[in-house]
């Protein structure tokens, strides 16, 4: 078999459980990359998925422009056609290695015409647009919401994968880890630099710091110290929000359902020397302790299309059907965390959603059946440069707002106090 075809083949099933499954690709990775054996496989496969699903507009225009009659979508031909493009175009393959180890995935009549097809566009010289275009049905919804300035920086923030974001667990190492990461510091506790494996940096073996998007970072700030405090992280896994509490001074309560991710934040905590109690429980079925609360963070499950440039794939999975069935369970999840807090404490929502929606709809949502809770302003120091808050006193990120050019995760925040 020609070298390299395992790691297209791999490729070609993740891909189709993406498309034509719905399937999330961290969901699917492992069962589509299990016959791959060497790192170097699955970390091309992973790239070939990554950059078709960035600009697949853009290759299904070149593919339609070189054939007579349009392939079907879900065409095999059409997703290995993709797939050579991608790397032809966008992973500096040499087109005759990009051709020759996609063929092999088809037979007869497709083979053939994929062959002519991108044979017709290699002697063309066709480039990709410097911009990405985004999914049509995307477009329509975010410009409706946000405006077509907002649609405009969205494309150009999915053009490449993000920048390395990483949570300072002392704010005062800033400066000094700053440089020793060859970063630079956008708030009090936090680098960004060039991606990297984190493993190999300063400070990862003696947990300094932790891999955390500066937009996921900020709505554990907004409780400030904890002093010895209850506080509970519902949704916890990954974690990072776990470890900030933690870091804090909150003696914490992380609820997550999935006991492998949990398994994941025990070993950031013991790398990193923080401690919480960690719970293996879904938190609409949970029974909380009769122990009241005086924090709570809600990191709701949610769309995700806010997390667009490091995962491509939300924008093929995040339907309207996705969307209403999110904001339902939000709204039922800060339902039952409204019950556990206590008078006086403070209750934090955030999704990594930029869909009106499952932010702000269901924050209203909240007020109106909640007359005991108010949104507490968030403060425009605790912010990057770039972003404020809107005149309810919540927080919405969008793409292209964080002055710095290397952007951020779109989010919706919102700091609630019990009176």
């Amino acid at each position: 078999m020609t070298q390299g075809v395992e790691s297209r083949r791999a490729a070609l099933t993740l891909l189709d459980a993406v498309l034509r499954h719905g399937k999330s690709v961290d969901g699917a990775m492992g069962r589509a990359f299990r016959h791959l054996k060497r790192a170097d496989d699955r970390g091309l496969a992973a790239a070939i998925v990554g950059e078709v699903l960035r600009r697949l507009p853009d290759y299904d225009r070149l593919i339609d422009s070189a054939t007579k009659n349009p392939l079907p979508d879900d065409a095999k031909a059409r997703m290995v056609l993709r797939m050579a493009l991608a790397q032809a175009l966008a992973l500096d393959t040499p087109h005759h290695a990009a051709i020759s180890t996609a063929l092999p995935l088809l037979t007869g009549g497709p083979k053939r015409l994929a062959h002519g097809v991108f044979g017709t566009l290699s002697r063309q010289d066709v480039e990709l647009p410097e911009v990405p275009t985004l999914p049509g049905s995307v477009v329509e919804r975010w410009s409706a919401a946000w405006g077509d300035a907002m649609v405009a920086a969205a494309a150009r923030a999915i053009a490449a994968p993000p920048l390395l974001d990483l949570t300072l667990a002392d704010p005062a190492e800033t400066d000094a880890l700053a440089t020793a990461l060859e970063g630079v510091s956008l708030l009090p506790g936090h680098v960004r630099r060039e991606r990297a494996a984190v493993t190999g940096l300063p400070g990862y073996a003696e947990g300094r710091w932790w891999v955390q998007d500066i937009a996921a970072g900020l709505p554990a700030r907004l409780f400030g110290h904890g002093e010895g405090r209850a506080a509970l992280d519902l949704c916890a896994a990954p974690g990072g929000k776990t470890l900030q509490l933690a870091a804090q001074g909150w003696n914490v309560t992380a609820v997550d359902r999935a006991e492998s991710r949990l398994a994941r934040l025990s070993e950031n905590l013991a790398r990193t020397g923080l401690s919480a109690e960690l719970v293996t429980a879904d938190a609409l079925q949970w029974a909380a302790p009769a122990e009241a609360y005086d924090a709570i963070l809600v990191d709701a499950p949610c769309s995700a299309t806010g997390i667009f440039r490091r995962h491509p794939d939300v924008l093929y999975r995040a339907s309207p059907r996705v969307i209403v069935e999110s904001a339902e369970i939000q709204t039922a999840m800060l339902d039952r965390a409204a019950r556990w807090l206590k008078p006086g404490g403070t209750l934090v929502y955030a999704v990594c959603s930029l869909e009106p929606e499952e932010g702000e709809a269901v924050a209203r949502g909240f007020l109106e059946s909640h007359p005991a809770f108010a949104v507490a302003p968030i403060e425009s120091e605790a912010l990057p440069a770039g972003l404020a808050t809107a005149p309810e006193g919540w927080l919405r990120i969008l793409p292209g707002e964080i002055a710095d050019p290397g952007g951020s995760d779109g989010f919706f925040i919102v700091r609630f106090r019990h009176s």
